[in-house]
């Protein structure tokens, strides 16, 4: 059985693959394969192990019918045509759950550099522009015992609701479509409507999922709604902001600062007015970036393939494999 994998990916996944007794090959150019070279290689292997920025549309899926399973080395899914790969039977695995803390951690780093200038502050340092002391210049804002509003808040959401309430006694709140009952039982978090976070948070982190009803749900109209001296994080997907509609409530003053992981489009392009202003900070998608992460990742990936070849139920499925032994 061959198995193609996109992009490189830790050793701990190409081992295991191996050890099973499965053909790998690798697509380890420093370019995006474009999508009609990789139907066509897709054509001799059985399975496909996404990494990267790989569109998996119905085009994809039925151009790939013969494939028993496309395992995404990813949480996200909104590159998958779900339906199509239902209908036609193919398998689509992910990897939840082993990268919450480490996108936690990229969440807090954002919110910490965001409030204080960080990445601001060491450009001038680059530029020689560490001089005269100004009292009054280059002021950050505190976040102690302010409010962190969480806009999706399941595993990511949870875990970064902890460390902001134990570092700094936030307040949390969160809108979701359902309850969290967990962290309102160990955080205190109250869950309100969407507009009312908007207006109570002094922080707005967003942990949702991309999908129809989230496209652009943070634009004009969100941001006129949040705080004056509030900061928008958004380490989910860049679709979810509308970024012009950022850039210009950054310039208007609507809201104090920006941390981005996430941007819209990926990757941003170097003359972004985002990369300029003093109160944002932006990250190149280095969510997941640990070594322990991107281990486990992998892993969990791999071993979503290893099953489905095997006519076996995956660890973790977004379609179940319809090819059960």
């Amino acid at each position: 059985m061959k198995v193609y994998i996109t992009r490189n990916i830790p050793e701990v996944g190409i081992k295991m693959l191996k050890d099973a007794g499965l053909d790998i090959t690798v697509w380890d150019e420093k370019r995006h394969q474009p999508e009609d070279e990789l139907i066509k290689v897709l054509q001799q292997y059985d399975a496909v192990l996404v990494s990267g920025p790989v569109k998996v549309d119905r085009h994809f899926l039925e151009s790939c019918q013969h494939l028993k399973i496309v395992s995404l080395m990813s949480v996200g899914y909104d590159n998958v045509d779900i339906e199509a790969a239902r209908t036609l039977g193919i398998a689509v695995g992910n990897t939840p759950g082993v990268l919450s803390g480490a996108t936690a951690d990229t969440a807090f780093l954002l919110m910490l550099a965001a409030s204080r200038k960080a990445f601001h502050m060491h450009k001038e340092i680059i530029r020689g522009n560490w001089h005269f002391w100004d009292p009054t210049a280059n002021l950050g804002l505190e976040l102690g015992n302010r409010t962190l509003g969480i806009v999706g808040l399941g595993k990511i959401g949870f875990e970064l609701a902890k460390r902001c309430r134990g570092a700094y006694n936030m307040k949390i709140i969160y809108h979701n479509r359902g309850t969290n009952p967990e962290a309102e039982k160990e955080l205190g978090a109250v869950r309100v409507p969407f507009d009312e976070l908007l207006q109570q948070s002094d922080v707005v982190s967003v942990h949702t999922a991309l999908t129809p009803e989230t496209k652009g749900l943070f634009n004009k109209d969100a941001f006129s709604k949040m705080k004056p001296s509030s900061i928008f994080i958004n380490t989910a997907r860049g679709g979810v902001h509308n970024e012009e509609d950022l850039i210009a409530a950054l310039e208007s003053g609507t809201i104090w600062g920006a941390g981005l992981d996430v941007t819209n489009p990926e990757p941003m392009a170097a003359d972004n007015p985002l990369l300029n202003m003093p109160n944002v900070a932006v990250l190149p998608h280095i969510g997941s970036a640990t070594v322990d992460t991107r281990n486990a990742m992998a892993g969990i990936a791999a071993k979503n393939v290893i099953l489905a070849l095997r006519g076996l139920p995956l660890q973790h499925a977004v379609v179940q494999n319809k090819h059960l032994a």
